[in-house]
């Protein structure tokens, strides 16, 4: 299953993302996908307040350190591959448990480490297509994300 939607600023790429934080299961993966600058730390941070209500100014992009960890009721597990060579740099740091655990796993720069996404999960690519415009695409892999992703779509449609 695959939708499209556009985000015309950077209050609206929070308001997605905490709209899709809201249905989110646990033991969910996230892949985000898009150039530098698109908007993927803006989304997480709407993530972030839709899962566990925490603030725009607490989430920050984990560049440096690969993963930055937020608890809640849902753990958030925030990585970013920007810095990493390939999914083998994913070994040392218990990639997997975290994906296979009972938080939400959201992973910046997922193209850079795309082999060792789970095969069902939900993609999403942001692409810039203006100043303050962004095309979000998802797809999602498996039931379960089908599932959110539906209920996703109803709800911004009705935005």
């Amino acid at each position: 299953m695959e939708i499209s939607f556009i985000s015309h600023s950077e209050q609206e790429t929070l308001r997605y993302g905490g709209l899709l934080g809201e249905m989110v299961l646990p033991g969910s993966v996230i892949g985000l996908f898009g150039d530098l600058g698109a908007g993927k730390t803006c989304f997480v941070k709407g993530l972030a307040y839709g899962i566990n209500r925490i603030p725009e100014a607490e989430v920050t992009s984990p560049t440096f350190t690969i993963l930055q960890e937020y608890e809640g009721i849902i753990p958030l597990y925030h990585f970013d591959a920007y810095r990493l060579s390939g999914s083998d740099d994913l070994e040392a740091i218990g990639f997997e448990d975290y994906t296979s655990s009972q938080g939400v796993s959201i992973i910046e720069w997922a193209d850079r480490i795309a082999d060792a996404l789970p095969e069902e999960c939900l993609r999403i690519s942001i692409d810039y297509i203006g100043e303050s415009q962004r095309r979000f695409t998802c797809t999602a892999e498996g039931g379960k994300y089908c599932a959110i992703l539906d209920k996703f779509h109803e709800k911004i449609e009705t935005l």
